[in-house]
């Protein structure tokens, strides 16, 4: 009984020290962490107001190019499909593959003895129907014969003159003569071989100067004009060309909401060739006092567009009207002034009335930003 009531005080007084030393901890961890907010109080009015470095850009009017970029293909001058109309058999050809021609130039020839024979039949019965209405006519000049018989004489030679015709025209197809100055492809029919009517023989093709075909959306179908300039470039040829617009399309594909529209451009030395894929651009205006801004320093919102400009080393919110885009410009059409200075940088980190730090680096733009 003696040693039961001397150890309940040892272990009453264990837990007392226990409780009073977590109560102490528990005070001190409250002081330390209230000592740190405190602190970290302080700092932030320093932070939440501290100067935001930016880069400023003065805006001044230049000149501003609306260009439009588009893909087309390089077309011949001018293009011919030699056919023949007549059936037969080739008896000739008369040029090279891949060789200039020039207009009016033979170029094949078809068997024709049996219509050549068949025009001598026609020119012995023209002589003889001629003689007859000589004759005829003489006669009926003195009343010797009727008016009925020179009549029948006369009918006769003309049937004879327009078989004679006939004869000569069916000839004149068994030959193929260039239609054009140009350069020739391959031929497709060889000598001696016989050849059905609208056989194809070969292609002809005027290349200088080309034609330059593509196509505009509809929206700048009044943009685009007769006498346009524009510049192209195509594969494998480090040279830009020049193009001059010559012909515009009457109306709109529906299909494809877009006009067609052809250009043409000198080609000395024959460096493009018809088919070709061209890289085109065209300039549909030029704009001389535009003001333009970067990109990046414009900020599309729901409300609207707007920009920053730095007035005061302060950060004021613009809303403004776009126009033109060009790949690294946009143009403003209303909201802006030229000597205006514009933050073009740390848009992320600004509001409406920020204070902000113009970059030595744009010192130039800094005068106008104290303004």
């Amino acid at each position: 009984m003696k040693n039961n009531r001397i150890q309940i005080p040892v272990l009453l007084v264990k837990v007392i020290r226990t409780i009073i030393s977590c109560a102490l901890f528990t005070i001190l961890f409250i002081i330390i962490g209230c000592s740190r907010g405190k602190k970290a109080g302080q700092a932030d009015p320093g932070r939440r107001f501290s100067a935001v470095a930016v880069n400023v850009k003065v805006i001044q009017p230049q000149l501003l190019k609306n260009e439009f970029y588009t893909t087309g293909s390089i077309l011949a001058n001018e293009k011919v499909e030699l056919r023949c109309e007549v059936s037969g058999r080739i008896t000739g050809i008369y040029f090279q593959e891949g060789s200039e021609v020039k207009k009016g130039d033979l170029l094949l020839k078809i068997n024709d003895s049996e219509l050549q024979a068949q025009l001598t039949k026609a020119e012995a019965q023209e002589k003889l129907a001629e003689l007859e209405e000589f004759r005829n006519r003489q006669l009926l000049e003195i009343k010797a014969v009727s008016q009925e018989e020179y009549d029948v004489s006369l009918n006769q030679l003309k049937s004879i003159l327009a078989e004679k015709s006939l004869l000569e025209a069916q000839i004149e197809k068994t030959e193929i003569i260039a239609p054009l100055s140009g350069k020739i492809g391959l031929r497709y029919v060889s000598p001696g071989s016989y050849i059905p009517t609208n056989s194809l023989i070969a292609i002809i093709q005027q290349v200088d100067p080309i034609k330059i075909e593509f196509s505009v959306p509809e929206k700048y179908s009044l943009k685009v004009k007769k006498g346009m300039h524009l510049t192209f470039t195509v594969e494998n040829v480090d040279k830009t060309f020049d193009g001059i617009v010559y012909a515009i399309e009457s109306g709109v594909d529906p299909d494809t909401r877009t006009i067609k529209v052809r250009a043409t451009s000198p080609n000395p030395g024959s460096i493009l060739m018809p088919g070709t894929y061209a890289r085109i651009t065209i300039i549909l205006e030029n704009i001389p006092d535009a003001l333009t801004i970067p990109s990046e320093a414009l900020i599309t919102e729901l409300e609207g567009t707007k920009v920053y400009l730095c007035k005061g080393n302060k950060a004021v919110s613009i809303p403004v009207v776009t126009g033109i885009r060009t790949a690294n410009d946009v143009q403003i059409v209303t909201g802006l002034s030229a000597g205006d200075s514009l933050i073009t940088t740390g848009l992320l980190q600004i509001s409406n009335g920020s204070p902000v730090m113009v970059q030595p680096g744009t010192m130039g733009a800094a005068e106008s930003a104290l303004k």
